[in-house]
């Protein structure tokens, strides 16, 4: 059965048809990712450089290492003086046979016999151009040389390695950044409807591929290009035919890169969503282990984790397997390749051919014919071409799936948020004199209408309550006020100023809320209720917990206000957290004041303390608060009663109380029923 599932989930996730990805689109979002990248650019450039270098050192030293090898250490055949110089050794190591130091003419007989074989260069009887003890002279300087190169490579090659991870780190960070403040800057609206861990994902996986693309997009192809380009450079300079072998292999090779490339972007989109669904599914179930525990679902929750984690693994497995299979095809071809290089290189080398471009290069080494030393350097130059092909097509499969990450990164760039400041914001005013809906209506973007026709009206010294049956509109209500939202219609208004005119940060700098759902951090309690206010003293915070009838708690506290809480506030009751969302509402001191459900966890006799607190700290502030505890609403100086997000009646509790077939008298006699039914009462005894 397993077998099955995965063969049917292998056929099946290439049953979509591949993203648009194609070169333009690749080529954009590349440049995209540059205002990222421009902060590092000139360490980029310092390592591009170092880069640069150690190839062209590397490459040197494997064409100098190689005849020094083979021609000078095994042959005995004379250094060339820039040889010579760089082992520090004198003239008498310097051949003295003009064609190897290039100076013979390559058509010439003499050319043609001078070459690096020992055959062509020596009659049986004569001897070597260098001694046995110059030959290991010559052996020992170069394994000395070979020691100091590894050595000097080495620290290079950490010193850039961890250079490397420090930029790539930084243009990461850059992007993340830029990310998290994008989706800040959202409203609710939009994150109402997204998946949290969708968004963890793109920020900390799919934002981390901008640092494999300035290695997998641009520094992996260039090396490798320059790799493909020297190679077959010296297979030409060896024999041309042999560098035209190597590029009709390659045709295939392009061949299977285009094949391959559509199922890569599938899977690879394939898997970047599996991922980001197991990683949204891990996020929920970690935010509702309360709920999860107190319903004994745990092994709900682990068969739906397995069942995402399975997925995700099959994708990522799939993504992987067809990257292997093209590779696995390049391979063979360039196996094939190789050993038909090897077959003719022998060939030449036993028939003493002359090399194409061997005199023109003798200045430098010796391969003027072919002998063991050009075959040994054709053989491994070969394995090169085959080794770049194969990191090329690599590189290639790796950038499909960089850049359907990318993609997804700036997706969450490119949302625009619906809550923007104006070109020339009006200042907040110095007071505050009232707060208006007119004619205010809103819906979420796949929801019907949650508001419509609102009007309301509150002033500075009164506390507006603002009441209805769940999912009535109450906190969207007030969540305009704060431009979580903007209305669809209508206004919201301060003073008779649009909230549209004003800064988005100078509004909410004058609007605190305490949320229903109040969250905590782990840190102490001053810094909990501290947490939004610019740095309030110490007075200040101890003022804003007794108004909210905190201190009494915390003065009870092993270390009081410096008390560390748990996670969440873990260390806290639900009553307790409630009050210190308060607190760090009333510690802001701003002229609106929003309460959402303050008293929902309170016993009475901590409600009516805390409610006369807030009423006298008050007296010149604007209080609207969302409540269903009656004893909260009755001492409201205006109530509002939403129903289907309309406001249907509006007034005291005592002038609605008095309307006997008023709506919000059937409210209060439903919701003492609700509580239990002994206390129902006929609704003229309520109030």
């Amino acid at each position: 059965m397993t077998h099955l599932r995965i063969a049917r989930g292998y056929r099946d996730g290439v049953a979509a048809a591949p993203p648009r990805m194609g070169l333009a689109e690749m080529a954009r979002l590349a440049f995209r990712a540059w205002p990222f990248m421009r902060p590092m650019l000139r360490h980029l450039l310092a390592l591009l450089a170092l880069a640069g270098a150690g190839a062209a050192g590397a490459v040197a030293g494997l064409f100098v290492g190689t005849d020094l090898l083979h021609n000078k250490v095994l042959v005995g055949e004379g250094l060339q003086p820039l040889q010579a110089a760089v082992l520090f050794l004198g003239s008498d190591y310097v051949t003295r046979d003009p064609a190897r130091l290039g100076d013979a003419d390559p058509t010439s007989p003499a050319a043609h016999a001078g070459g690096s074989s020992p055959a062509a260069q020596a009659s049986p009887g004569d001897e070597p151009e260098l001694t046995p003890a110059q030959r290991r002279q010559v052996r020992n300087r170069l394994i000395l040389w070979g020691l100091v190169g590894s050595l000097v490579g080495a620290a290079i090659g950490w010193g850039s390695h961890y250079y490397s991870v420090w930029i790539w780190q930084g243009v990461n960070q850059n992007l993340r950044v830029a990310m998290v403040e994008r989706a800040e800057s959202l409203s609710l609206r939009f994150h109402g409807e997204a998946r949290v861990g969708d968004a963890i994902f793109r920020v900390y996986q799919d934002s981390a591929m901008i640092v494999n693309l300035i290695q997998s997009g641009l520094i992996e192809p260039a090396v490798a290009a320059y790799a493909l380009l020297a190679g077959l450079a010296v297979v030409a300079a060896f024999d041309p035919w042999a560098a035209l072998m190597a590029v009709l292999v390659g045709m295939p090779i392009g061949g299977v890169a285009l094949l391959a490339t559509p199922r890569i972007r599938t899977r690879a989109l394939a898997n970047r969503l599996a991922s980001s669904n197991l990683t949204a599914r891990a996020q929920e179930a970690f935010a509702a282990i309360r709920l999860v525990k107190a319903n004994g679902a745990e092994r709900r929750i682990f068969d739906r984790f397995e069942r995402d984690s399975r997925a995700a693994l099959d994708a990522a497995y799939f993504l992987r397997l067809d990257m292997a299979l093209a590779t696995l095809v390049v391979a063979l071809l360039s196996g094939f390749l190789l050993l038909a290089t090897e077959y003719l290189a022998v060939r030449w080398a036993v028939e003493e051919r002359n090399t194409w471009l061997g005199a023109a290069v003798a200045g430098l080494i010796g391969f003027v014919t072919w002998n063991l030393g050009a075959v040994s350097i054709a053989r491994t130059t070969v394995e090169g071409l085959g080794a770049s092909a194969r990191g090329l097509l690599g590189t290639w499969m790796r950038m499909q799936d960089l850049f359907i990450a990318l993609s997804r990164a700036f997706d969450l760039l490119d949302i625009e948020p619906e809550v923007t400041d104006p070109d020339m914001p009006k200042p907040f005013p110095a007071r505050v004199e009232r707060v208006t809906w007119r004619g205010v209506g809103f819906r979420y973007r796949t929801s019907s209408r949650v508001l419509e026709g609102i009007d309301l009206d509150a002033r500075p010294g009164t506390v507006t309550a603002i009441v209805g049956a769940t999912g009535a509109g109450k906190s969207t209500l007030l969540a305009l006020l704060l431009r979580l939202f903007d209305p669809d219609e209508g206004e919201v208004s301060v003073n008779g100023t649009d909230l549209r005119a004003f800064a988005v940060h100078d509004l909410r700098r004058h609007v605190a809320i305490a949320l229903q759902k109040n969250v905590l951090f782990s840190d102490t309690v001053a810094n909990n209720i501290a947490f939004g206010a610019h740095e309030p003293s110490r007075d200040a915070v101890a003022d804003a917990a007794w108004v909210a009838c905190a201190d009494d708690f915390i003065e009870a506290m092993p270390q009081r206000y410096d008390t560390e809480l748990g996670e969440r506030g873990g260390k806290l009751s639900a009553g307790q957290r409630q009050r210190l969302a308060i607190a760090r509402a009333v510690v802001r001191d701003t002229p609106i004041l929003i309460l959402d459900e303050p008293t929902a966890s309170l016993d009475a006799r901590t409600e009516r303390q805390m409610l006369a607190r807030l009423a006298d700290w008050g007296r010149e502030r604007v209080i609207l608060l969302v409540t269903h505890r009656l004893s909260t609403i009755r001492n409201a100086d205006n109530i509002a009663l939403i129903e289907s997000g309309r406001i249907v009646e509006s007034g005291t509790h005592a002038e609605l109380m008095a309307n006997a077939g008023g709506r919000y008298r059937a409210f209060v006699a439903a919701e003492l029923g609700a509580v239990h039914p002994a206390a129902r009462r006929q609704p003229t005894e309520v109030g």
